[in-house]
């Protein structure tokens, strides 16, 4: 999640997190703001909001399958560069987590360590970071085969997608991948900085069919097999 939210943060693209609620998703967001020196505040969308440049949308919901929550529309959940599933902590985390809340422990203080300006500066860094034709053509690839699976001998998955990425799939994933680089302290990127993000920029592009869900076909099953069949450049 923190990773997630750096990329998103770099690439000057929105997050949406999904968890089940008591995952601590809005207090890492409000941790990174204030690490950030920036504002941070709870808003209730309305198509003519205004905010100040730079803003960063980072939005938590609950899974689908919770009482009470309503999925957002395909064409505002295409705007977010990237969905990230929160999955529960780990036993030995959990347990760190018991003993502090048991014994009232504060949180601790988060100091503002980078400015405002010193984000811009970096995505545009990010956005300088080289990006060879061969590792375009795999991100074209991988987008192309959530919309033709038959033209990359994926036949099993074309009655399981009702839709596919849209370009802003490309765009994002080729965004997201150079932020990758970056925090990897590389001023290009390779095939491994697109396969490592792919998961988090597609799984809210592609639509998966009746069928699909009746077989127990998850997007992330979809995904692996698309990026198992695809060359590597």
């Amino acid at each position: 999640m923190l990773d997630r939210l750096l990329i998103g943060l770099l690439s000057n693209g929105h997050v949406l997190l999904e968890g089940v609620p008591g995952l601590a998703k809005t207090l890492t967001i409000k941790s990174l703001s204030l690490a950030i020196h920036a504002n941070f505040s709870r808003i209730q969308f309305t198509p003519d909001y205004k905010l100040d440049e730079p803003f960063l949308v980072l939005a938590t919901q609950n899974p689908l399958e919770q009482e009470g929550t309503y999925p957002l529309p395909e064409a505002q959940v295409d705007r977010f560069i990237m969905k990230v599933v929160v999955g529960y902590p780990s036993r030995s985390e959990e347990q760190i987590i018991i003993r502090q809340n048991v014994q009232g422990l504060t949180a601790p203080k988060v100091n503002p360590v980078v400015s405002v300006q010193e984000i811009v500066s970096a995505r545009q860094m990010v956005r300088d970071i080289y990006m060879d034709e061969k590792v375009e053509q795999y991100i074209l690839d991988i987008v192309f085969a959530t919309r033709n699976p038959s033209e990359y001998g994926l036949d099993n998955l074309k009655p399981l997608i009702s839709y596919g990425s849209s370009p802003r799939g490309s765009i994002n994933l080729a965004i997201a991948s150079k932020a990758v680089a970056f925090l990897n302290k590389r001023g290009y990127v390779i095939p491994e900085d697109v396969r490592s993000i792919c998961v988090d920029v597609l799984r809210h592009r592609i639509g998966l069919t009746y069928e699909a869900e009746a077989e127990n076909i998850v997007i992330t099953d979809v995904i692996d097999q698309i990026l198992q069949k695809v060359d590597l450049p």
